[in-house]
């Protein structure tokens, strides 16, 4: 009965979107994640801002909330940027069953590239102009591919050192790092995770075993 609950939410919300992209406009794009499916979890979209469709993947925030289980909360008003440099405000809202239990979000996406280029000039023009604030890029696409592999790379550059040069305690907490951001929750995740490192199958499953142990009795503590 709750996987048919669930169904009629994501049903209810599908026609929703498209009223709320044809009142804010163009700029707009607005996405119902079905969390059952993480590699496939956009079911409905309106709108066009990130360039995704149908059967396309969530995004590193995304995978944030999916990790987080029935603890995750509203991620609202958030700025980042695409990998082709729009600017990109949005919010996405956990969807809930009866129980309380998360199985997929609502978000909104608003192209705000234009507003920020108009009110840079106009500060420039009104001698006002403020440094420009660094805004984290996201991945968003149709391939969770794509997004698991942004998130492997930005955690090195992180380190600001490859694999070879990591300790074990290093490499463990990529790993931690990588499960609290929901990415072994995707399938396919660890072979992939292990290629993109350059590391046998066999290492990268032992590591996120013992991250997973590492974590558990950490909480026990």
């Amino acid at each position: 009965m709750k996987r048919d609950e669930q169904d009629a939410i994501i049903a209810a919300l599908s026609p929703v979107i498209d009223g709320i992209v044809a009142t804010l406009g163009s700029f707009c794009e607005v996405v119902v994640h079905d969390f059952r499916r993480p590699d496939n979890s956009v079911v409905a979209i309106a709108g066009s801002v990130t360039g995704r469709s149908v059967g396309g993947s969530m995004s590193e925030i995304g995978m944030g909330i999916l990790a987080r289980g029935d603890q995750a909360r509203d991620e609202l008003n958030y700025v980042t940027r695409t990998r082709d440099g729009k600017l990109v405000k949005s919010s996405t809202m956990v969807l809930r069953d009866s129980t309380g239990a998360v199985f997929g979000a609502l978000c909104v996406n608003l192209d705000i590239t234009a507003v920020t280029q108009a009110h840079a000039l106009i500060g420039q023009l009104a001698g006002l102009a403020a440094p420009a604030a660094v805004v984290p890029a996201t991945t968003f696409g149709d391939d969770v591919d794509a997004v698991v592999d942004a998130i492997v790379d930005a955690y090195q550059l992180e380190q600001h050192k490859p694999w070879a040069e990591l300790s074990r305690a290093e490499r463990l907490a990529l790993f931690r790092s990588l499960d609290e951001r929901g990415v072994f929750a995707v399938r396919r995740a660890v072979p992939q995770v292990a290629a993109r490192l350059g590391i046998s199958r066999a290492s990268a499953y032992s590591y996120l075993s013992q991250a997973r142990s590492d974590t558990s009795e950490e909480q026990r503590a």
